[in-house]
């Protein structure tokens, strides 16, 4: 979004002599919430506004003045994805594909074309650019933390040629040389594991419980029960338990990278 926006609340609130803690506080948000609108990494919903005008005594700016968002989501993803860009660490499975912010252009603009209904070239290319906003969140060397756990279905399945696929796959290669991602691969031979059923991505946060969010044809749920997002992080450590080593991913990639790359 226009930051515009975050550097005019970020001015009302020093006018005021508060904090971020002592705004979110007042305002009954988060501090992280309050830094991510600041730096323009997030658009407040229409209560957010509501509550920060009220807690800053800015009359209905803040709320009638909420920045355009160009995002190109499924509706049902929409919350997911300002948790995770707020996230410090995620860890996905991926049942069929590559996950989103782990998708090269040409990959991701293959799977979004290949949706039902179809969509349009221009409508394909505000999602595809979405995508690749999301994975701007692994510019910051650090933060979030990214593991990656992938069925070896998502090596196989092919989507966009050979070229696209080798392409995608050293991608993966290069994310987790440069350790910026820990990444394991589930591989056919052991058969049935706890998360098949589902794709899933976990999310933990400076000053918020954790979640997790899972996705299916058409629809997607955030799961904030402290005893479903457990199950869950149990299903999750059980598969990444009998997952191939690190060493043994990366070998696995590289061959597979090599056979599409010599079949394009």
């Amino acid at each position: 979004m226009n930051n515009i926006y975050g550097e005019w609340l970020k001015a009302q609130r020093e006018a005021a002599g508060l904090t971020q803690q002592e705004l979110a506080t007042a305002a009954v948000m988060t501090r992280s919430h309050i830094a991510h609108i600041e730096a323009g990494r997030r658009t407040p919903s229409k209560e957010d506004a509501r509550r920060l005008d009220r807690a800053l005594n800015t009359g209905d700016v803040l709320s009638s003045f909420l920045p355009d968002d160009d995002t190109a989501v499924a509706g049902y993803f929409e919350a997911a994805l300002q948790l995770e860009q707020q996230a410090t660490m995620i860890r996905e499975f991926a049942l069929s594909f590559v996950p989103g912010i782990l998708q090269t252009e040409r990959y991701a603009r293959a799977v979004l074309s290949t949706s039902f209904p179809p969509v349009g070239e221009t409508e394909c290319d505000r999602l595809v650019v979405t995508r690749l906003e999301r994975a701007k969140i692994l510019e910051n060397p650090v933060t979030p933390v990214v593991w990656a756990l992938l069925d070896e279905a998502v090596l196989r399945r092919r989507i966009g040629g050979p070229d696209v696929m080798a392409e995608q796959i050293n991608h993966l290669i290069r994310l987790a040389e440069a350790k910026r991602i820990q990444l394991h691969l589930l591989p056919f031979t052991l058969g049935m594991h706890p998360l098949m059923s589902n794709m899933l991505t976990l999310m933990w946060f400076e000053d918020q419980p954790p979640v997790v969010y899972g996705e299916g044809l058409y629809m997607g749920k955030i799961h904030d029960s402290p005893s479903v997002v457990q199950e869950l992080q149990h299903r999750y450590d059980s598969a990444l338990g009998n997952a191939l080593p690190l060493k043994e991913s990366l070998d696995l990639l590289r061959a597979t990278a090599r056979d599409y790359e010599q079949h394009g």
